[in-house]
């Protein structure tokens, strides 16, 4: 038996860090959806009690590193399950990239495992199970629209954002969450305004959700890496309406309304970065249908 399922990427429309918490993690407050650019997730049932993981990209290591195999192990151990799975991973998400690739595999795995094991766990036990392994992973159980708090396993459902198009680009280095999290000066950060941005989703606010977009990562990413803000600065050049890097980068974005300005943004900064994508926002929740 196979099941495939996709497992989008996901983009921070506001990322605020508010604290460094006791545990060692940082408190942080942001406003996530997920995008329709997919990594492939095939599981094929197996009978001896074994976890593979297979995939074509040499970034995807193919053992416990890999956030998927974490996800399946999860489930066997907690579950008992005795039967065994082939993840094949078929990779469009850029790796380190601030875009959540293997955070959205893991949760693929949770949702489909949930369906090929039998296990009948509902959306709210796979999400807490998630928060097990990565502070993204919750969320990507979800998908949609949310505000995300505590290490972004607190999730708060919000409405699909105003419709438009996501130019990505990323260009070819890989960035250390963990570096970025140290270097951040906590008392010299200015704060996105959450609460605007909220309700500028609330309210199919375009201009309102451009105007509030914000991500206090930017700032110390862009310092350590220059062709982060190279890109920056060639989006909001050929017109975008808000130009934000995603989670800890290295990859940036630009939200744009018209279909002629996409393109060329698109067209713009395929001369000179390596992956370029358009796509649009999905907005709306898993089922586990």
């Amino acid at each position: 038996m196979k099941l495939l399922i996709k497992a989008p990427a996901k983009i921070n429309l506001s990322l605020d860090v508010l604290h460094k918490r006791q545990d060692g993690y940082h408190e942080v407050e942001m406003i996530m959806t997920t995008i329709d650019l997919a990594d492939r997730i095939e599981l094929m049932l197996l009978d001896s009690d074994s976890i593979r993981i297979n995939s074509q990209s040499r970034f995807v290591p193919d053992d416990q590193r890999n956030l998927a195999y974490q996800a399946a192990k999860l489930l066997k151990e907690r579950y008992k399950v005795t039967k065994g799975v082939q993840i094949a991973i078929e990779k469009t998400i850029p790796v380190a990239a601030g875009l959540a690739g293997g955070s959205s595999d893991a949760a693929a795995t949770l949702r489909g495992l949930n369906k090929l094991w039998d296990l009948g766990l509902s959306l709210d036990e796979l999400a807490e199970l998630g928060a097990e392994i990565g502070s993204d992973v919750s969320f990507c159980v979800y998908g949609g629209t949310a505000l995300a708090k505590g290490r972004g396993e607190v999730i708060t459902q919000l409405p699909a954002p105003p419709t438009c198009w996501v130019v990505l680009a990323k260009p070819f280095i890989g960035v250390s969450t963990a570096d970025v999290y140290r270097r951040l000066e906590l008392d010299h950060i200015v704060h996105p305004n959450t609460a605007d941005m909220i309700k500028a989703i609330e309210e199919d606010d375009f201009n309102g959700m451009c105007k509030n977009v914000g991500n206090v990562l930017e700032d110390v990413t862009l310092k350590l890496y220059p062709e982060v803000a190279q890109i920056k600065d060639q989006m909001i050049r050929f017109g975008a309406d808000a130009v934000l890097m995603s989670g800890s980068g290295p990859t940036v974005f630009a939200l744009v309304q018209h279909d002629s300005r996409m393109h060329r943004i698109y067209n713009g900064l395929r001369g000179f970065c390596d992956q370029v994508f358009a796509v649009r926002m999905l907005g709306t929740r898993h089922t586990l249908d």
